[in-house]
């Protein structure tokens, strides 16, 4: 369960970032596929990091190769939350989409890092999926309005599995977090994964709340999610709501989602009408992670665990429910941290120490704002 005593703003930045890399480390091996395979390749459910689904043929084997998926190796999730910690160090502020154009796709561009997966140094640009190419294609090469390079991306996850640094700088203001989110987002992604940016950022800082429990968390994303959306997160949590472990809820949720989810049954299969945009639909992955962190209670393993062993787009899942986790409070196993840290090749504590810094620092800034508008607003009245 969530710990009784109240984190601090540190200890959640910390936890949230280092559980969002070892969630996301965990599920990148299982990911593509139903429970069913995952428990049958592994002999049961993943109960911690497990080895690349094709062994010593990771580096040939379709349709993973050349990517080393397991072994406690973050993805794409990761290096893109990172890269998005250091635009926040640069700019030392709240962020937009020229923010985006300015700092983040440079970064992708220009600066050679570990990428653990490709076990070699690399530009992350090599690294990152087809739809977070989109932007510096668009961006860089396309000289597109910020604003609206996301207009025609394939309408993923991709820009919400990196929002939680977001909703970490706007702490206990998940309204703020969602509007910052649907503009930083507004770069990479339109219609419902722009919105599922912007919620799960919203979420991240719901849970930062004192006092916060899932089920508060989720009140906060329905009360600012829109469409398709919003309607998913009420099903699938609704369904959630009748269980307490992952393992009967697998199947139901996978149900409750499925008629919001465009990518169908088959997932390394997408239908015809999957990831286009849409006013009724919604991007699997966010409800599926408030469902697990309601069916945990807010617990960092099972909510983790619950994600991973969920399959499909996995490594995102639990990327999300352990970044809402950590919010909460909840610490990751230490055993796991200090694995995916050491096989990774990644500091995880530097990135949330660096963001608790930038935090404080904006939190003085929108202070003195707010009180220079207090100021101005009492001598219009």
């Amino acid at each position: 369960m969530t710990p009784t005593a109240p984190a601090t703003l540190e200890e959640r930045i910390t936890r949230s970032l280092v559980g969002a890399a070892v969630g996301d480390a965990l599920g990148g091996p299982v990911e593509g596929y139903s429970p069913e395979q995952i428990a049958e390749r592994h002999g049961g459910r993943v109960h911690g990091i497990v080895g690349p689904w094709n062994g010593d043929d990771w580096r040939t084997a379709r349709p993973i190769a050349p990517y080393h998926k397991g072994d406690g190796h973050v993805t794409d999730d990761t290096l893109m939350t990172h890269a998005l910690v250091r635009v926040y160090a640069k700019v030392r502020d709240h962020l937009d989409a020229y923010a985006v154009a300015d700092h983040l796709v440079p970064d992708l561009m220009t600066t050679p890092r570990w990428i653990p997966e490709l076990e070699a140094q690399a530009l992350p640009l090599h690294r990152i999926f087809l739809a977070e190419k989109w932007l510096v294609t668009r961006i860089h090469y396309g000289h597109v309005d910020p604003r609206e390079a996301g207009t025609g991306n394939i309408v993923n996850c991709g820009a919400a599995m990196y929002m939680a640094p977001v909703g970490l700088v706007n702490a206990a203001n998940p309204a703020g977090a969602y509007t910052e989110a649907l503009d930083i987002a507004g770069a990479h992604q339109s219609s419902y994964g722009r919105e599922a940016a912007g919620v799960f950022a919203a979420a991240v800082a719901a849970a930062c709340t004192p006092g916060a429990t899932p089920d508060s968390v989720i009140e906060a994303c329905l009360s600012l999610s829109k469409d398709g959306t919003r309607a998913a997160i009420e099903t699938v949590c609704d369904t959630a709501s009748r269980y307490s472990d992952f393992e009967s809820a697998l199947v139901p949720l996978r149900q409750a989602v499925a008629p919001y989810d465009t990518v169908g049954p088959d997932y390394r299969t997408p239908s015809l009408g999957a990831r286009r945009p849409s006013r009724i639909h919604s991007i699997e992955e966010l409800p599926v992670a408030l469902a697990m962190l309601l069916i945990s209670g807010g617990d960092y393993r099972h909510a983790v665990l619950g994600s991973v062993n969920y399959g499909r787009d996995c490594d995102s899942i639990a990327t999300m429910s352990g970044a809402l986790a950590g919010a909460l409070g909840s610490e990751t196993p230490p055993g796991w941290a200090k694995t995916v840290a050491e096989s990774s090749r990644l500091d995880l504590q530097a990135p949330a120490t660096t963001l608790t810094e930038v935090t404080r620092e904006i939190f003085t800034r929108d202070t003195a704002r707010r009180r220079t508008h207090e100021t101005a607003y009492a001598e219009l009245s």
